[in-house]
């Protein structure tokens, strides 16, 4: 008895003094694969900023960030999105992995009027946003996955921490960073892999440069030779600016493609978290059942009053029509203005977009510049862009997948008020080139400053080389 009280007391003392003092804390060992996952750069360059301006306000602060890193789309929820969801607050019910029937049934008929396609609802896969999708096409789809460099800075994370494997086809710059067949031939043709998945991301981030059909079927027939499927990441499509010259590759090579879209870029509803993906047209019984499945045991289904809601997003609307064209508009504009004032600094070569809200910058003329100034690799020059005194935020190096010696960064033209511009647009849209510089300037200050301060940047690398 003596013993068994002893025992108890030792047992509650110990419990005691773990609850007081939190002296013991269990050392909680973690997979050895997440070491090698980082936070995504854009993330975490766009959290510091927030912070940053959040800290600074009411406040004087000595110097402001200039965010050319973070994209998301700064515009409001098209009200009648907003509208749907409160009305469908109340469903609360599980729904099919797969997606509700009304919702699929939506967005067939919306891809056969704006992408002139006809897709059967049975093809569609609704998920949490389109990275859960290409996560499923990549972890369901067997062999290697080809990632063309620059790319978007999500693929090559999704990938790693799969443990997938990939190969990365370098794109180049006296092609405007498009794939051509030729290069893409015999890159395939040197792959160990007997089936492949090439993901092809168009309007394309970080270039903002949309294929022609002609070049869409010239890769699309490489692949069909080379037992290689397309991701066609398509998230931006709806921000093509002049629309008519988007294809779809659904349109082009369905037997062998995968097509995912969403509500994140065109509907300014990242938040909403619902994207779609389209099998490939054939695809058996056993393909649509391993993703229901698969979706099933990782998250049971999408939430059920944002599918309700989302309806809505597909459904033929006049209001939403309406915001595709103005947002675009105003995309169109700061894109084309921005990149042209970035082409406008000695030295640096920026693409012109075509779609979406991204272009690229090649910095190689300045290699020698950099590595002097203490930017070994393509890494740095993002470290040493947003260092004092210029506070330039961007996107280089492993992020997008770039070539250790190869100096280019991402840059995301919205960092603006969004709404204020679609109101100012909707109520006095620019006219001629002297009314859309003044719709700029007064709707996007921030980053007019920030082109000032790249400029500085520059002119200081020069400086330094030269003595």
């Amino acid at each position: 008895m003596i013993n068994k009280l002893l025992k108890r007391h030792k047992y509650i003392a110990k419990l005691l003094t773990t609850q007081r003092g939190n002296n013991l804390a269990l050392n909680i060992e973690v997979e050895s694969y997440v070491d090698s996952i980082k936070m995504p750069e854009n993330v975490k360059i766009g959290l510091m900023i927030a912070e940053a301006r959040k800290n600074c306000e009411g406040t004087s602060c000595p110097f402001h960030y200039y965010g050319f890193a973070f994209g998301q789309s700064p515009f409001h929820v098209p009200p009648p999105m907003v509208d749907a969801l409160c009305t469908n607050a109340h469903q609360g019910h599980y729904s099919d992995a797969d997606g509700i029937p009304a919702l699929r049934e939506a967005i067939s008929g919306f891809v056969n009027r704006h992408f002139r396609s006809d897709v059967e609802p049975s093809r569609i896969f609704v998920g949490p946003g389109t990275k859960e999708l290409l996560h499923f096409v990549f972890n369901i789809i067997k062999g290697g996955v080809i990632i063309p460099s620059p790319s978007w800075i999500g693929y090559y994370p999704l990938l790693n921490l799969e443990g997938k494997h990939y190969h990365t086809f370098h794109s180049k710059p006296e092609h405007d960073y498009k794939i051509q067949p030729e290069d893409l031939d015999e890159f395939i043709s040197n792959l160990p892999d007997k089936q492949h998945t090439l993901v092809l991301n168009q309007p394309h981030n970080p270039t903002g440069l949309v294929y022609s059909k002609h070049e869409l079927e010239s890769i699309a027939e490489v692949c069909r030779n080379n037992n290689t499927f397309i991701l066609s990441d398509e998230i931006y499509a709806l921000t093509t600016y002049n629309f008519e010259d988007f294809t779809t590759l659904e349109n082009i090579y369905p037997e062998g493609t995968f097509v995912t879209n969403g509500l994140s870029k065109d509907r300014s509803a990242g938040g909403y978290r619902l994207g779609y993906c389209i099998l490939p047209e054939g695809s058996s019984d056993k393909l649509k059942e391993d993703f229901k499945k698969v979706a099933a045991t990782v998250y049971t289904n999408v939430s059920t009053p944002t599918q309700f809601a989302a309806v809505t997003a597909f459904k033929p609307n006049p209001e939403i029509e309406e915001y595709f064209k103005i947002t675009r508009k105003i995309h169109q504009l700061m894109g084309q203005y921005f990149s042209k004032e970035f082409n406008n600094i000695s030295g640096i070569s920026a693409t012109t977009p075509h779609g979406g809200f991204y272009f690229y910058v090649d910095f190689n003329e300045h290699s020698e510049a950099l590595r002097h100034a203490g930017a070994a690799t393509s890494n740095d020059l993002a470290r040493s862009l947003i260092s004092h005194p210029y506070h330039i935020a961007t996107v280089t190096g492993d992020a997008v997948m770039l070539r250790p010696d190869d100096y280019g960064a991402r840059i995301a033209f919205v960092d603006y008020d969004g709404k204020a511009a679609f109101d100012n647009y909707k109520q006095n849209p620019p006219r001629g080139a002297g009314g859309a510089e003044e719709f700029i300037k007064q709707n996007a200050p921030q980053m007019v400053s920030g082109v000032n301060a790249l400029r500085k940047y520059v002119e200081s690398l020069q400086h330094e080389s030269e003595n």
